[in-house]
Formats: structure tokens, sequence, C-alpha cells
């Protein structure tokens, strides 16, 4: 539920349960079930009479639900893209309903491998099933069917909430009216599979790790898998602009193998800020998840999206070296392959992968104007 006090738009987290029950059980691709799912979300502002004013946002790796505003006035930190969604924002609260839930295999209420497994009363650890993101978007159509929803205005998604908006177009065509994917790709190349190993290896070689079994947080691995991931999010220059080779704490090297350099210092800051709020078996499963992701199921895009009925728009950043603006248009031409209406835009930006969290107003005024046109004909 949301609220607002004083401007400030507030929300709170809820739960929703599958239920026990081999019928409640969800199927996942690796030919396993999870009982008794759990989902945490999120919902800000009204669903209409009508219910034609759902949009559905996905978060991005190490994203959570509170996609917007505060769960109290007093809290210090709003959601992940509140300067993008609230009340007159570019995706308006005043006007659309919107919903943002944890995916499984998560580490924020939804069910993952730190969840307690019912059928042995313990965690689940590395016995959780590996998950991918059709598991979690299989999983997030339970959530919209509870809602009474039956067809979303739209699904959003930048990074790893880009390709779950994908994946709801090709699994559910009839349910999405249109599919915004944001910085993201319809596969994971292998430069970013051997990025996320060398993390879950730096992850799984902690000593606190004991085979995923951990008491303590495998606190070095999990900060030095995020620090090389955080890496990859960031541009030459953006990083050039604000670090150069400018030193953190002296005039001159330390000739030791200290943070002589302020970059090594951010990212030592970024590493230990993310272990503090991550859990490292929930990292290993959600980067394995990204990793098999492949919209076209190892074959081809376009015969892949012919079940597709969604308007589309792909957006990509000039810096992005992650998931290229290249990547973006082999969606574009997989999409036009099939007649699909499909709107495209490469935005200039330093920023690197992270623009998409940080170009808010030319990001946001593409989606803004292309929701308008969506619920106008909706």
């Amino acid at each position: 539920m949301s609220d607002s006090v004083n401007n400030q738009l507030l929300s709170t987290p809820q739960d929703f349960n599958f239920g026990p029950g081999e019928e409640n059980a969800l199927l996942l691709d690796c030919g396993r079930k999870l009982y008794e799912v759990n989902l945490r979300y999120e919902v800000y502002g009204k669903l209409s009479a009508k219910k034609d004013n759902a949009i559905l946002i996905h978060h991005a790796l190490t994203g959570d639900a509170h996609v917007a505003g505060k769960h109290s006035p007093e809290d210090r930190k709003p959601g992940w893209w509140d300067e993008m969604v609230g009340p007159g924002k570019f995706i308006d609260t005043d006007k659309y309903f919107v919903i943002c839930s944890n995916v499984i295999g998560g580490c924020s209420g939804s069910t993952g491998p730190r969840s307690i497994d019912p059928a042995t009363g313990k965690l689940y650890n590395l016995d959780f099933p590996v998950v991918t993101i059709a598991d979690m978007v299989r999983a997030q159509k339970r959530l919209i069917d509870h809602l009474g929803i039956e067809k979303l205005l739209a699904v959003v998604g930048g990074s790893m909430g880009g390709m779950q908006s994908l994946e709801w177009g090709r699994l559910y065509p009839d349910m999405v009216k249109s599919v915004i994917a944001i910085a993201t790709t319809s596969q994971l190349g292998s430069q970013s599979i051997a990025f996320n190993w060398v993390g879950s290896q730096a992850i799984r070689s902690d000593i606190n790790f004991n085979n995923g079994e951990y008491t303590v947080n495998p606190e070095h691995g999990l900060a030095t898998a995020r620090m090389l991931a955080h890496i990859t999010y960031l541009s030459d220059e953006s990083m050039s602009r604000k670090f150069g080779r400018n030193l953190q704490d002296a005039e001159s090297y330390s000739f030791a193998f200290k943070r002589d350099f302020a970059v090594e210092s951010y990212l030592e800051y970024q590493g230990q800020r993310f272990v503090e709020r991550f859990d490292a078996n929930s990292y290993l499963y959600i980067t394995r998840a990204i990793d098999y992701y492949d919209l076209a199921n190892g074959g081809d895009l376009a015969e892949a999206m012919k079940s597709y009925k969604a308007d589309l728009l792909v957006v990509s950043f000039s810096s992005d070296w992650l998931f290229t603006t290249a990547q973006s248009e082999v969606i574009v031409k997989a999409a036009l392959a099939n007649d699909l209406n499909c709107s495209f835009c490469e935005i200039e930006s330093s920023y690197g992968h992270d623009a998409f969290l940080l170009e808010v107003d030319r990001l946001g005024a593409l989606i803004r104007d292309f929701l308008h046109n969506q619920q106008e004909e909706f």
C-alpha cells in the first residue's frame, strides 16, 4: 500500500504467499518445484475501476521492491527509482497503479536461498534450486493474478529488470500492452558471464563461505564480487572525470599496498556498503539466472518473438559497455521482423550502464510520453 504525508510518498511492503500444497507449488525450469513461495512487493497509486492503469516495474540485479518513496517519514533514503516514480513524476502514481516485487532467489523478502525450506525446517542455502529469469516472471504472474489484473499497461525494467520485462512479453503476450526495456540485452554474452564467474569464485573462495552454510556473511568475497561488478556499471569517461589518478589521503604514493588512489577507496566503500544489505548466496543465484538468460532459448530471436503482441520501447545509452546499443538493436530488429510497434532511442550519456538510474530527465521524458500514448490506446 502507498500513501502520502506532507507530499512525501510512503509505501508499506506486503507479502503474497502462494500457499501450501502441490497445487500451489511453482514448477521451475530446472525441473524442481518451490513450495510455499512468498513474494515481497510494494504498490503505489490506485488501481482504476477498469483495472487498465497497472504498471509492473522490475528491479535490477541487487535492487528490491522498494522502488519509490519511503517506508516512514524518518527514512533517510527513498526507493531506488524515486526520481522516476511518484505523484506528478514521469511514472505518475496519480495516474498509474505501480507494482514492484522482489525476485525469487533474492534476499529482500521473497523466497530465496536464505529462506526456510518447508520440507526440512532449515535454511535452503545451496539446496535452493537454481532459478531463471523466466521463473522469476512466472512467480510475478501469480502476484498479478492475485491482484485481479488481467492485463498490464506496461512492464518496465532496466538491466536485469529489462530481461524480466522482455520475458513477460514472450511468456504472457495477452497480459501485456507494452514493454519498456532499458539498458538490457536479449541474452548474456560471454564477457558478462565471465565477470559473473569471477565474482562467484570470489564469494565461494571466502574463508567464511563454508559451502554456503555460513553463519557469518562471507564479506570479503561478496565485497570483492561487488567491486568487480561495480566497475562494469561505470564508464571510463565517468571514472576519469570523477577520480582520475587522484590520491586518497596523501600527497605522494605510499610505496605499499594501501589505498593510494581515490578510486580504490571508492570501490572498497561500495563493497562494504553492499555486504551490509545483501546475501552472498542470493548473489550467486541471481547472477546465475542472468547467465542463463536467453530470450531466444538458443534459437532465432525473431522466431522467439513471434508470440509477442506488445508494443516496445527499447532504450540504450551510448557509454554502456555492459549492455551495448548494438545489443539493444538486436532486440529492435527482431521486433520489427515481426511487424511489432517498436520505438528505439540511444541516449548520449557518459554514465555507462548506471545511466538508466542517473539520466532521469531524458529517460523519464521518453517513458512518460510512451506511457501516455499506450494509455490512450488502451
